[in-house]
């Protein structure tokens, strides 16, 4: 690994770390918005996603990349593909959150990193280096115990982590920069969610306006929560390894669980708390992998100079 390979996966990490810490904490925000329903939600989502994002890419002033994208239809297919699965996602996850079962989902995301790295194994044919096949095995372990100790298939779970784990594929594959990338998304995403908006406005069933201006005024900050952390991510799948962001998004579900048990006062058994035990062991073990090879390569770093200066 090259010194600049080695500071670009840094960077990674941390955008990855960013993101997922962010995620993690979702637990917190949308039962605020209540009474809205999910599908109000999902939709303002989109909508104000849309914005936060053109008001980024105005800020940049860099549009030269449309004409680029429209020469890719496959970036063009990736991202439409991208867009349908995380919003089935986010769907999902809201509609889950509310109706509290907040560990469920916390479930999926930790069902997530190994469908991601299975993803970067079998079809973008990246290598795991040993600490992260064995951070893998005990993640497998750890799924094994949770999933059993449900005793009935944990749907919610399985839905988040399918539609979630070929998100991230998709991003990859697309490669295109996070914030342009986002603003296609959420380009696909916007007239089905203004339109089903609209809808409810005519309908005199829309919460948005018609409620408590506080949930209003969160309805549009569902944007921001939204795009900073979907930003992050793509900056860090642009980076990282798939199979590195797979085991990072080990984070996203230890806060979730952690929102739900200390703050929605939901119950986990004993079984599971082994299971999330052991997942916390795959954690460490990633990270201090993570951090091994930073040190690597800032040793490797003066030595590579001199011989950068010569040429």
């Amino acid at each position: 690994m090259t010194p600049g390979n080695a500071a670009e996966q840094h960077k990674g990490f941390i955008f990855g770390v960013a993101a997922y810490g962010m995620s993690g904490l979702f637990p917190l925000y949308w039962p605020m918005l209540e009474p809205t329903g999910p599908i109000e939600i999902l939709a303002n989502r989109m909508v104000w996603s849309l914005a936060v994002v053109l008001a980024l890419l105005a800020a940049k002033r860099n549009w030269a990349w449309i004409a680029e994208l429209r020469r890719s239809p496959r970036k063009c297919l990736l991202l439409l593909a991208a867009a349908a699965l995380v919003s089935v996602n986010w769907g999902t996850y809201i509609w889950a959150v509310n109706r509290h079962q907040v560990v469920e989902t916390s479930l999926g995301y930790f069902i997530t990193p190994l469908v991601t790295v299975l993803f970067a194994v079998l079809i973008l044919r990246e290598r795991l280096r040993p600490a992260q096949w064995a951070a893998v095995g005990v993640g497998g372990v750890a799924i094994v115990e949770l999933v059993i100790g449900y005793g009935h298939v944990p749907w919610i779970a399985l839905i988040l982590a399918a539609s979630f784990g070929s998100y991230g594929l998709c991003k990859k594959l697309a490669a295109v920069p996070a914030v342009e990338s986002m603003a296609v998304e959420t380009a696909f995403q916007f007239l089905p969610a203004l339109a089903y908006l609209a809808f409810l406005q005519a309908d005199h069933t829309a919460k948005f306006g018609h409620v408590r201006w506080t949930v209003t005024v969160l309805l549009v900050c569902a944007g921001l929560v939204t795009a900073v952390p979907l930003i992050c991510f793509a900056a860090s799948a642009n980076r990282l390894p798939l199979s590195t962001m797979g085991l990072l998004q080990f984070l996203a579900p230890i806060l979730q669980l952690c929102c739900g048990v200390f703050i929605a006062h939901e119950t986990v058994p004993g079984s599971e708390w082994i299971g999330f035990g052991i997942v916390w062991v795959a954690l460490a073990m990633l990270t201090y992998d993570s951090l091994a090879q930073v040190r690597e390569s800032r040793r490797s770093r003066p030595a590579a100079e001199p011989a950068l200066l010569a040429q």
